[in-house]
């Protein structure tokens, strides 16, 4: 192998082994972001920085719908709004990417289902590192069975068979992000270990036929 091709092989060794290392702190730390620039987003506008501002709502339109009567409002007299209260505060045709007002606050840049799903997948991605050496995934039954209410409250709104609230949706979020974390993360962390047993092994069995060819090249010195 060339000089080249081993300084390459030897990074992406060290990056292999960083993320099945620390792939919980990654997993959390993008999640967190997830979490914190949404709320970001009314700040900014609230502040004047208008411009940032609508910079986080661009960020995250392409993973939301970010309609104003399913988000939550900060820095405004109330936390959320209907599409009725809309209506009669800003007028009939409320703009489908309302961000909000000084008046009525601003909404944040994801809407409270999708808020409550990355909050949960937060916590408890920080409870599951004091767990991961113990937790056993979830069962498909029972993941099915905590994804039902976000798959039926979504579904029901879908067809217009009702309306749903700001509390079904935070509820149904949460419980669906309690439920990808406890099902997929304990998997993840069996496979990276795995990554980091064959890697040390490799290293290892590196390391011996590294010292049994200087040996050999040590006889034949003294022959």
């Amino acid at each position: 192998m060339s000089a080249g091709a081993a300084r390459i092989t030897a990074i992406l060794n060290r990056f292999v082994h960083a993320i099945a290392k620390h792939w919980l702190l990654a997993s959390n730390a993008v999640i967190a972001a997830s979490v914190a620039l949404p709320v970001l987003a009314p700040a900014l506008m609230a502040a004047g920085y208008q411009r940032a501002g609508q910079a986080m709502y661009t960020l995250f339109r392409p993973f939301c719908h970010q309609l104003p009567e399913r988000s939550f409002f900060l820095f405004g007299p109330q936390l959320a709004y209907s599409l009725q209260e809309l209506e009669q505060l800003v007028g009939p045709d409320v703009p489908l990417r309302f961000v909000g007002n000084p008046q009525l606050g601003f909404k944040m840049a994801l809407c409270q289902r999708d808020m409550a799903l990355y909050l949960a997948m937060l916590i408890f991605g920080l409870v599951f590192g004091a767990v991961r050496e113990r937790l056993r995934p979830l069962s498909l039954k029972t993941f099915a069975l905590l994804s039902l209410p976000i798959a039926l409250d979504g579904l029901g709104q879908l067809l217009t068979l009702w309306e749903s609230t700001w509390w079904s949706r935070v509820s149904s979020g949460a419980l669906f992000g309690l439920a990808c974390v406890w099902l997929v993360y304990p998997y993840v962390e069996s496979g990276m270990r795995d990554v980091l047993r064959v890697m040390q092994h490799d290293e290892q069995t590196a390391k011996r036929r590294g010292t049994s060819a200087q040996s050999t090249t040590a006889q034949h010195e003294r022959v």
